[in-house]
């Protein structure tokens, strides 16, 4: 009787969470899984700032897109995860600090990707989060009997494509850019084909929650970024005009983004025609625009110094075109399904503004300027004239 007992409470200690619960917010643990994991986002950051100056961006853009994706796909999985059968034992505490384990590991190999384009460290760190991942949904399968079928899914799932990484890599196929991304097509699909079946119950408004503190946290590395090259360029020296400008204007963006971002936050959760597949991936593209664009302004600190290989009209470029992939992915998954008319069309005639901008000064400090306040006064129309506008969402996340 007492060894049923036992029985019973170990299956219901980790049954799956309840998708309506209320005040669902994220724990101390997912926030420490955070800070570890954004300790690899910087460490790319620095590396792709030092890529810039030395004029071989277009070479290193790929390896950062590559290091990026492995970082937010094992940040992602773990996120989606935890909202659906995060029951904080004792286990699942020690399978998440492995996963961090694995963080660590994978920052300390992505100095030797750019440099030497080694991506040994990089394989054996992403390795050690995906099996501690696999650990957690075979613990599924045993104590969730409704989606037993979709836990075995995810883990054979991520084995066979670990299996291939590894394979790839460290055999003599050697991992071509078209085999990089047949890898992660697989990655991407396996969600999609393990949900067909029986969907996790993940909540809604605590992924919205992850989502948006993954979207502040990689801001704030990215000003951290920008304003440790600016005490570096500036200890010894006084700011002159043009420095100031470029100080302001970057503050001033990343202040913009995260305005455009949160604004409509109670919409997050209630977005008419944008599938929460399409929503999830679609977020790597913002984090890794916010990541980008904070290595580009602390390049634009070398240019204001002339001490980088770019010009001011080609690093205005590069923080254009960044800011306009971040606020696409905002626009497309919250006002184009809002909007209705001419007021749907006033963020695509900004972009065409932020693209022209860098042509119409000389000096990078006016440029970052400019755009920021391009930027700022799309946000102020957009909330005078945008926002108290009837249409309301339809559908939801589920």
């Amino acid at each position: 009787m007492s060894a049923e007992k036992n029985q019973n409470m170990t299956l219901k200690l980790f049954a799956p969470r309840d998708p309506k619960e209320p005040h669902r917010a994220a724990t101390p643990l997912e926030l420490l899984f955070d800070l570890v994991f954004v300790i690899a986002i910087a460490t790319a950051g620095q590396q792709l700032h030092h890529a810039m100056i030395e004029g071989h961006l277009w070479h290193a853009l790929p390896t950062y897109f590559m290091v990026f994706f492995a970082l937010w796909w094992a940040w992602m999985n773990f996120s989606w995860f935890a909202s659906a059968y995060d029951n904080d034992d004792t286990l699942y505490r020690c399978l998440t600090f492995v996963q961090m384990v694995g963080s660590l590991v994978m920052a300390a190999g992505i100095p030797a990707v750019f440099q030497q384009h080694n991506f040994d460290m990089i394989i054996i760190g992403y390795v050690i989060m995906r099996l501690a991942l696999v650990t957690q949904w075979l613990r599924v399968a045993r104590h969730d009997p409704l989606r037993k079928v979709t836990a075995y899914r995810y883990a054979i799932g991520i084995v066979l494509v670990q299996l291939g990484w590894l394979i790839s890599y460290f055999s003599a196929i050697h991992l071509s850019p078209l085999l990089f991304l047949v890898l992660v097509f697989f990655e991407l699909a396996v969600p999609f084909y393990a949900e067909k079946y029986a969907a996790t119950p993940w909540h809604p408004h605590h992924i919205v929650e992850r989502y948006g503190l993954l979207t502040i946290i990689v801001l704030g590395e990215s000003i951290i970024g920008c304003f440790a090259a600016t005490q570096d360029a500036f200890s010894n020296k006084e700011l002159n005009l043009e420095e100031i400008f470029l100080v302001v204007g970057g503050l001033l963006m990343m202040f913009a983004m995260w305005w455009n971002y949160f604004d409509r936050s109670h919409h997050h959760h209630q977005r008419r025609g944008v599938q929460p597949f399409l929503w999830g991936y679609g977020h790597f593209l913002i984090f890794i625009s916010i990541a980008v664009l904070g290595a580009a302004l602390a390049a634009a600190v070398d240019v204001s110094t002339q001490n980088a290989q770019i010009s001011s009209q080609m690093m205005g470029l590069i923080i254009a075109a960044t800011l306009v992939v971040y606020s696409s992915c905002v626009w497309l998954f919250y006002e184009a399904f809002y909007l209705q008319g001419w007021r749907r069309w006033i963020y695509p005639v900004t972009v065409l503004i932020l693209f022209c901008t860098p042509f119409l000064f000389n000096q990078i400090g006016h440029i970052i300027l400019a755009m920021a306040v391009v930027y700022i006064l799309r946000l102020i129309v957009s909330k005078a004239f945008l926002l108290n506008c009837t249409d309301e969402p339809v559908g939801s996340t589920q």
